[in-house]
């Protein structure tokens, strides 16, 4: 009978804790799920035209996904030798490490030790608290019965190995073996392996980047443990012990053109459903037209524009340190081809501001505008060699009631009377610009100048001086239509995001705005600006060059709008509060040497890129008073001047 009570005390003992163990992972197997459906937080990357990173972009933790299929045999073992050596064997918890742990915590009448599985440390790391009480330690030892139950053990490596947390902000093996090393996994070595699965016990204690000594004295131990498994020989033993791997100290974001990581951030909610927060921790790879050595040449050339003018205002006799503390500037280069932005600057220092003017400024672009008009004129039959009035005239109009005056004047206080269309717009007259408009109308202008897209046009004449409020990048788009031949192509910056199997692409838009012929007219011009005119600052050596200064009243604003054959450029400069920069700061002198440095740069950068402007087929060479000029089948030579000579190879002369 007693043996009897005993064997059913005994069945009991056992069916009873089984039973109750069975009952909590079918009544709260539901809090497991989190780790069965594993979808964890991942860092989204933006990368430039080639590859390379730019920035990483997370949203609280910075992780790195990685396949088990993508993991090292070593790096397991290494982390199996410290951790878990029967992580194959168990269920999900170590019974006879359980038993001993509990006697010695009852002996101290406290926890004083644990006796986790890996799979129980991910329980704990991801379902529930680091508090040391019993009620914890039972929903600890369930989950991880139950996970165990729902999948297989290289599932729980996997998840483990991605959700572990190893110091310094990373969260994962992937993450840290390219923040700690610059390494992917599958190049690590057996050391470097050991410290990433030394770091679990005490990531911020052992971070290399903090406590370099102690963390290899860890991953030692773990090597040690290898050794005496059996897992590696002697040779790697001893080599792996004598190892001192380099160790970076790098930022989370690794953020290289911190102005292109936000206004890709921008752009997103644009072409994405998906909310900021979903993209920061969904793990997109998100793919840019930008070019970071061309990044570092714009940023570059910013900066060394900047300091030339700061020079300047510190040797002047008005020295305004106001002036000085908000000047800042801003750079737009793209291929305008495709419209793919191949570098973008925001200002001069995003740690002082991190305010993006190329993007988000408005400011008026005054005589780098001119060429909008000019273009009109050209596609409306006037030629290079087309006459203007360069004379000053007064308009009077009213505003509110009030008669006003308006008496616009050149930059150089003086007027020429008549000159040809292509003197005017190289030395930049306002008088003859003004009396353009006035003679093709400005409504028709208005009209025409509608087929850019170009909106809030002023409704009169001050529209001739660039009076419209415009970013860098607008104009860039803008300028496109002169620097690609006729064609306008909308400004982009992303070309693809991926997540996982998923892809988006983007393309740009793209807009007629006139014949090869016709705008290779204004190119001819804008090149003359570089080379004789208002734009000579510029002037590169070995490349050929086209473009535009602008300088507002007061020299609020200064610009240098320009392109070579295949690369066009936007460059301003100004106070940050629109108040006046020194006096004469013009487009060319402040804004003309950035440009000046980024192509400098660019024919460094790359060699091969093209030099020469190609002339389409429909434009005639002329000879006019021993000067080239230029015609087509719209913009024809003066009819009182067309004598044709048949020896001059398809040249007129006059």
């Amino acid at each position: 009978m007693i043996k009897k009570l005993l064997l059913f005390l005994l069945f009991l003992l056992f069916t009873i804790p089984l039973g109750v163990v069975i009952f909590f992972i079918k009544e709260y197997g539901d809090e497991t799920q989190k780790l069965i459906n594993y979808k964890p937080r991942l860092t989204t990357q933006i990368y430039d035209k080639h590859g390379d990173k730019i920035s990483n972009i997370f949203l609280k933790e910075h992780r790195y996904y990685a396949t088990i299929n993508e993991i090292p045999p070593h790096l397991i073992e290494a982390l199996l030798a410290i951790e878990d050596t029967s992580f194959f064997e168990h269920p999900g918890i170590n019974v006879d490490a359980i038993f001993r742990a509990i006697i010695k915590d009852i002996k101290a009448q406290k926890i004083v030790e644990g006796a986790s599985t890996l799979t129980q440390q991910l329980v704990k790391n991801t379902l529930l608290t680091r508090e040391k009480k019993i009620s914890r330690k039972l929903k600890e030892v369930i989950y991880s019965l139950k996970i165990e139950m729902e999948l297989t053990k290289e599932e729980i490596l996997e998840r483990y190995l991605n959700e572990v947390y190893l110091g310094h902000g990373y969260y994962g093996v992937k993450t840290a073996s390219e923040g700690y090393f610059r390494k992917p996994l599958d190049e690590l070595t057996l050391k470097e392996m050991a410290i990433l699965v030394g770091l679990p016990k005490a990531p911020s204690f052992y971070a290399p980047t903090k406590n370099y000594e102690l963390c290899m004295g860890r991953a030692n131990r773990v090597i040690n443990r290898m050794y005496i498994l059996g897992w590696i020989d002697k040779k790697d033993y001893e080599s792996a012990l004598a190892e001192k791997p380099e160790v970076f100290n790098d930022t989370l974001s690794q953020n290289r053109a911190p102005y292109i990581a936000d206004e890709v951030l921008r752009q997103l909610p644009n072409l994405f459903e998906e909310n900021l927060d979903d993209i920061r921790s969904g793990g997109y790879k998100i793919y840019t037209t930008i070019d970071l050595k061309l990044q570092k040449a714009a940023r570059e050339g910013v900066t060394y524009a900047h300091n030339l003018a700061v020079k300047r205002a510190s040797r002047g006799t008005d020295l305004n340190a106001s002036q000085i503390k908000n000047l800042n500037g801003a750079l737009v280069s793209i291929n305008p081809k495709n419209g793919h932005i191949l570098a973008l600057v925001g200002g001069v220092n995003y740690k002082q501001s991190s305010y993006n003017r190329a993007t988000q400024g408005q400011r008026q672009p005054g005589s780098a505008f001119k060429p909008f008009i000019y273009q009109v004129a050209l596609d409306l039959g006037y030629s290079p060699a087309s006459q203007l009035v360069d004379m000053a005239r007064t308009y009077k109009y009213k505003r509110a009631g009030k008669a006003m005056t308006w008496q616009p004047k050149n930059y150089e206080k003086d007027y020429e009377g008549l000159m040809t269309l292509r003197e005017a717009l190289i030395h930049s007259r306002n008088l003859a610009t003004i009396n353009l408009v006035t003679e093709i109308g400005l409504s028709q202008m208005l009209g025409e100048l509608s087929s850019y897209g170009i909106k809030n046009l002023p409704k009169n004449l001050s529209l001739s001086l660039g009076s419209i409020s415009l970013s860098p990048l607008k104009l860039a788009q803008y300028y496109t239509s002169f620097a690609s031949g006729g064609i306008q192509s909308e400004p982009l910056l992303i070309t693809k995001i991926e997540q996982g199997s998923s892809i988006w692409e983007f393309d740009n838009r793209k807009r007629y705005i006139t014949s090869p012929e016709q705008s290779y007219l204004m190119t001819t011009i804008l090149h003359d600006v570089v080379e004789h005119g208002t734009g000579r600052k510029v002037r590169v050596k070995g490349i050929e060059l086209a473009g535009k200064t602008g300088t507002t009243n007061k020299s609020i604003d200064a610009w240098f709008a320009g392109y070579s054959p295949s690369i066009e450029t936007i460059v301003w400069f100004g106070n940050d509060d629109n108040t006046p920069m020194r006096k004469f700061e013009t487009g060319g002198r402040v804004a003309g040497p950035a440009f000046r440095y980024y192509y400098k740069q660019v024919l460094k950068i790359y060699p091969q890129v093209q030099r020469h402007f190609k002339k389409p087929e429909g434009v005639t060479e002329v000879i006019i008073n021993g000067k080239k000029e230029y015609f087509t089948e719209v913009s024809k030579p003066p009819s009182t001047t067309q004598n044709r000579d048949d020896e001059a190879d398809d040249k007129l002369i006059f």
